[in-house]
């Protein structure tokens, strides 16, 4: 599984013009299923995303996890973390899970990363999303597992 991080002050995702999930202060993490992932991985990312120490303690030194810092998650689904871009100008996309495997992992990572104690909001799988955002730092971390 791929993720991408990005440390919030607050953050929406909506469909059609409707708020469907909302965070912040916390973590809006855009996460893509790749071929071949299960629950292994999706158990081994969350567990890495809750113990990451990106936020900043007393002193302001980034050394504070997303349950430390009391923070909650906006978790987005987003296929095209799987880009090839080795190729050509066109990106391809055949590394990513299937969209019925992609969308179960998705939702399985969301409770996992709940189990973690996180207070989770999503995205709605395959949907066309809007995703609005005020990054902190600005910090964008890239997780692959």
């Amino acid at each position: 599984m791929r993720a991408l991080l990005q440390r919030i002050s607050e953050a929406s995702v909506s469909v059609d013009g409707s708020v469907i999930g909302r965070s912040g202060p916390g973590l809006l993490i855009l996460i893509c299923a790749m071929a071949g992932d299960s629950e292994a991985q999706a158990d081994q990312i969350a567990a890495k995303i809750a113990k990451l120490r990106i936020f900043k303690d007393e002193s302001g030194k980034m050394n504070r996890s997303i349950r430390d810092a009391g923070g909650s998650a906006l978790v987005v689904s987003q296929f095209t973390l799987a880009a090839d871009t080795s190729r050509g100008n066109r990106p391809g996309f055949s590394t990513a899970a299937p969209p019925d495997e992609g969308k179960r992992l998705y939702e399985y990572f969301a409770k996992r990363l709940e189990s973690e104690g996180i207070s989770v909001e999503t995205g709605e799988f395959g949907a066309d999303m809007s995703v609005a955002l005020v990054n902190d730092g600005p910090v964008t971390i890239w997780v692959e597992v």
